[in-house]
């Protein structure tokens, strides 16, 4: 993919394989309750979580860091294929979920102009499931902002709430 000014650009993308089924990793995706439970990195917390999950619904998260500071993101859902993917567009937001220029938070990050964020779901074999996350940013981009580690660090708290829900069937 190319950027405004032409050059090849590295997209941000994440892959995970997580020891269950197609169905509870989606569930842990889409399900708002869930997501609370690992929407953020490790010490944050999400407290809100809405989703109006079809396609022209919107989502909005909120993220609270241990210090009690709160982050929005928000977005609205473009493509869904059950099971098996999901397209969507993620920006920061207020509590209203109004769209927020990262900016005037002090957040440094850059888009790929036109390109969604996108989550894949495969078989894995052996009732396992690979989830792959397309983030809308550059992954050197991603890398310096810390929105590299956070998302890694949010699919480690996915992973737990996918074998909590494993062990729970």
């Amino acid at each position: 993919m190319t950027s405004g000014n032409g050059n090849e650009v590295e997209r941000m993308v994440i892959s995970r394989v997580f020891d269950a089924p197609r169905e509870l990793v989606w569930k842990a995706w889409t399900s708002p309750e869930h997501v609370m439970q690992w929407w953020g990195p490790h010490g944050f917390t999400s407290p809100v979580c809405r989703m109006d999950f079809r396609v022209g619904g919107k989502f909005l998260c909120c993220m609270r860091t241990p210090d009690g500071q709160e982050f929005w993101t928000g977005g609205e859902y473009h493509e869904i294929v059950p099971q098996e993917k999901i397209v969507f567009s993620m920006y920061f937001a207020d509590a209203e979920g109004k769209r927020v220029d990262p900016a005037t938070m002090g957040i440094a990050h850059e888009v790929i102009d036109e390109l969604h964020d996108m989550v894949t779901f495969e078989d894995a074999g052996a009732g396992r499931t690979k989830l792959t996350y397309f983030g809308n940013e550059p992954m050197a981009s991603a890398r310096e902002s810390g929105q590299l580690e956070g998302m890694n660090q949010s699919l480690e708290k996915l992973g737990e709430v996918i074998a909590s829900l494993a062990g729970a069937r």
